[in-house]
């Protein structure tokens, strides 16, 4: 099958790196199901990027298939928080100190093991049992109250850690003296202490403690020396032990600085990809094209906003695409069975736009789901028309501007030929026709060069009621009303602020009320028109030209602003198709509303001005209070 631009957006907008699979566990989405899925792979980052779409805020108050999943939970798009790296570090910490005491609780079960064991085993030999036991049962008490104080002790972590392995040094070296023949297992066990110490605490804090512990065991061995008890032996232990004290401390915060660095790496990766998926799964929520994902089972798994609109807003039951869609669910198995695909437009349900579908693997080979994408004819023949109506503005730009020369000459040569007197009524009617043609010729030319210039916009902040009061000036000076009447109704109180460009806004409104002039008379009557501004919901500007003539059909309502419609025959149907055009440049909106009554009003909702001290419109309101 050939590749398309829509599969291939699809399949960016949704391609997350792998290691997102192994972080979600994403074949849970399909556990639970009516089909067993057991022995299958695990679901792709493609296929998880469709797992969870949500409805419209239209169609939020009806249970629909957008608004399910296929357990019936309700699939809500939220908001990934970003995990901070000081987020990471404290449960790293939690998990280091939690470590520490349960070990110290241990080494002090063990201390008091030692401390009571009976006599008869004759090891290790108790100078003083009664200060071994003391000072072993006081240890196994505090282990306990640091243990069970665990998770209070977060908040003060290094100042806890530092006053425990004070105390774990002083019990170390308490439990040496008065057990002499387990020095060495009490001496390797202190080392545990001090490297776990070392995970917490900064490296000068722990070579601190790494000092204190080898004084400890030093000062002991000194003072057993001292005391006549051979101890070069000892000696050598005590400072082996020590070396091993700093060497042990210095590499275990070495470790856990690069393995908290570590996790904040992977949690901010995490994080990375998770918002990364969440964006994937809005852009395909968001899509103009429909996008469905469907099993072999022909069962619907997900579907964006578009294609749950082009099936005609399926309730949230209808999951099987035979029963939704038949004809959609035909192309897919002579797409599957023959590999051939039908591009002829359908229309899958009443009311809705035909489409083209599509259809695509997730992977080669794999007809196990199979992505189906909906393409509005509607937007292609809309996109079709804007090319064409580009490419016809250029050529007839170019042919409009070889016009305009000959046509002032001919226009020029009428009205010297009307200024002659020896002309009878014959040739001065003929005359009279010639210089109305070139005029009406003149516009369609103007509007063409109008279609293909498309100048930007050059906003400013207006006064909407003074700018139509100045437009109806200045266009009752330049044209002869005679019988008709147009007049402004200005909206009274606070002035009426917009932005837009004022010679686009001149161009829009002449136009529309040109037309009003022309079209929006009763027969045998003048024409009235006017030109009303207001303020409309939320302080919005609104700027309306309304007549009370026979009004607009609906059928031609809806065609109006089509471009080359129009039902006069001297018309050129480009008028009120720029005048749209023209306000969408200023990022305002031109709608048709019918008038009670009889009569028509189009409709000009502008952009209102951002708030800000030195508004010219606020100071001028402010003093006018």
């Amino acid at each position: 099958m050939k590749s398309d631009g829509g599969v291939t957006r699809c399949r960016d907008a949704v391609r997350v790196p792998q290691e997102l699979a192994k972080l979600r566990n994403t074949a849970a989405y399909f556990r639970g199901s009516g089909r067993q899925w057991k022995g299958r792979r695990a679901l792709t980052a493609a296929q998880a990027g469709f797992m969870r779409f949500t409805a419209p805020a239209a169609v939020a108050s009806r249970p629909s298939i957008l608004t399910l999943n296929r357990h019936g939970v309700s699939a809500i798009v939220s908001s990934t928080p970003l995990l901070s790296t000081s987020g990471a570090r404290t449960a790293t910490i939690r998990h280091e100190l939690t470590f520490l005491n349960v070990f110290r609780l241990v080494q002090a079960l063990v201390y008091v093991g030692l401390a009571f064991s009976p006599e008869g085993l004759g090891w290790p030999a108790l100078g003083t049992p009664d200060f071994a036991r003391s000072v072993t049962s006081v240890y196994l008490l505090f282990a306990l109250i640091s243990l069970m104080a665990n998770r209070r002790s977060m908040a003060y972590a290094n100042l806890a850690v530092s006053a425990a392995l004070i105390v774990d040094i002083a019990a170390a070296v308490l439990a040496i003296v008065a057990m002499p023949d387990a020095h060495i297992g009490i001496a390797m066990m202190l080392a545990v202490n001090l490297s776990a110490g070392a995970l917490i605490l900064p490296l000068r804090l722990s070579s601190f403690f790494a000092a204190l512990a080898t004084l400890g065991v030093l000062g002991h061995t000194f003072f057993e020396t001292s005391k006549g008890t051979p101890g070069e032996r000892d000696l050598l232990e005590a400072a082996l032990f020590g070396l091993a004290y700093f060497a042990s401390t210095t590499l275990c915060h070495v470790l856990g600085r690069q393995l908290r660095a570590t996790e904040a790496l992977a949690e901010q990766r995490s994080t990375d990809l998770a918002n990364l998926s969440q964006v994937n799964e809005l852009i395909i929520r968001r899509m103009k094209t429909g996008v469905l994902l469907v099993d072999d089972a022909n069962r619907i798994h997900q579907i964006n906003e578009s294609a749950w609109m082009l099936l005609g807003n399926p309730g949230a039951d209808q999951r099987d695409l035979g029963q939704l869609a038949p004809e959609l669910s035909r192309r897919l198995y002579h797409w599957m069975t023959s590999g051939k695909l039908d591009e002829t437009a359908t229309q899958l349900a009443d009311g809705v736009p035909e489409v083209v579908p599509r259809f695509t693997r997730l992977a080669p080979n794999d007809d196990s789901h199979v992505l189906i994408f909906l393409d509005d004819t509607s937007l292609l023949s809309r996109r079709a028309e804007e090319l064409t109506l580009t490419s016809l503005g250029r050529l007839s730009a170019s042919i409009a501007h070889e016009i305009r020369n000959p046509l002032a000459a001919i226009r020029y040569s009428a009205q010297l030929l009307a200024e002659s007197q020896s002309m009878d009524s014959t040739d001065q009617r003929m005359v009279e026709i010639i210089n109305n043609h070139c005029i009406r010729l003149n516009e369609i030319i103007e509007n063409i060069l109008q279609l293909s210039r498309r100048e930007r916009s050059r906003p400013e902040t207006l006064d909407l009621g003074k700018w139509a009061l100045g437009f109806v000036e200045e266009y009752s000076q330049g044209n002869d009303l005679g019988a008709d009447s147009l007049r402004v109704i200005a909206s009274s109180g606070a002035p009426v602020a917009a932005v837009a460009d004022p010679q686009q806004l001149q161009q829009v409104v002449w136009n529309l009320v040109q037309n009003a002039l022309r079209y929006g008379r009763m027969p045998s009557e003048p024409a009235r028109v006017m030109v009303v501004t207001r303020q409309g919901e939320h302080g919005v500007p609104i700027l309306e030209v309304i007549d009370r003539g026979p009004g607009i059909a609906p059928k031609v309502a809806a065609q109006i602003f089509e471009p080359f419609y129009t039902t006069h025959e001297y018309g050129t149907g480009l008028g009120l198709y720029l005048a749209r055009q023209m306000s969408e440049s200023n990022q305002a909106s031109l709608e048709y509303v019918r008038v009670a009554g009889g009569g028509s009003c189009f409709r000009l909702v502008l952009t209102p001005p951002a708030r800000s001290p030195a508004d010219p419109i606020e100071v001028a309101q402010a003093s006018t209070r």
